[in-house]
């Protein structure tokens, strides 16, 4: 009989504290509704560079100790702050997995990854670079779509409140669906 043993998993959700509710923060959006949803309270935590909570969940049927941050620094340089978080908690980059927007999809779609380049996101290559060039962490790309041609203007607008709702709801259900498949996948190994 195989022993399995509870995993943890490092939920960061990228964002830009002095921005909530954008496009840009939807990270940090659904990191505040999977605290609520979990009863996992977020408070400042030096040592973890931003907003921090831990709590012991059950995910699908697989017992996990997940670990929510939304780190303080802005998106373009939140790389040491999440390196450093990954140090102090889990430890290897497979336990930790980075919610982040996605140009690249359309609003209301999530897309996991493994690995990978940042695909010009800023955020997620200040944490590759942090990580000594490691792309062995999990990504759960938000889709927020594609705007007009001020990239910067559409990513700061505010996530209108469809989308709000989605990734409270449903769209939550989606990523707690990704985690307890991270979960699984972790207890075994």
């Amino acid at each position: 009989m195989a022993i399995t043993k509870t995993p943890q998993l490092l939920v960061v959700g990228l964002g830009n504290l002095p921005y909530p509710n954008t496009r840009h923060s939807v990270g940090h959006l659904i990191v505040d509704a999977l605290s609520s949803r979990y009863g996992i309270p977020l408070a400042t935590n030096r040592a973890m560079g931003g907003l921090f909570g831990r709590g012991s969940i059950t995910l699908g049927e697989t017992p996990v100790s997940l670990l929510l941050l939304k780190p303080k620094p802005l998106m373009n340089i939140t790389g040491p702050a999440v390196a450093s978080a990954l140090r102090n908690t889990v430890q290897s980059p497979n336990s930790m997995v980075v919610i982040h927007d996605s140009l690249s999809h359309k609003p209301c779609v999530l897309s996991p990854k493994l690995g990978g380049s940042a695909n010009g996101h800023n955020g997620v290559r200040s944490v590759i670079s942090a990580l000594g060039n490691n792309t062995d962490f999990h990504r759960l790309r938000i889709g927020i779509g594609r705007g007009g041609p001020d990239v910067a203007d559409y990513v700061l607008s505010k996530l209108p409140p469809e989308e709000r709702q989605f990734w409270c709801g449903e769209g939550l259900d989606l990523v707690s669906g990704e985690l307890a498949r991270l979960a699984a996948q972790r207890s075994q190994g």
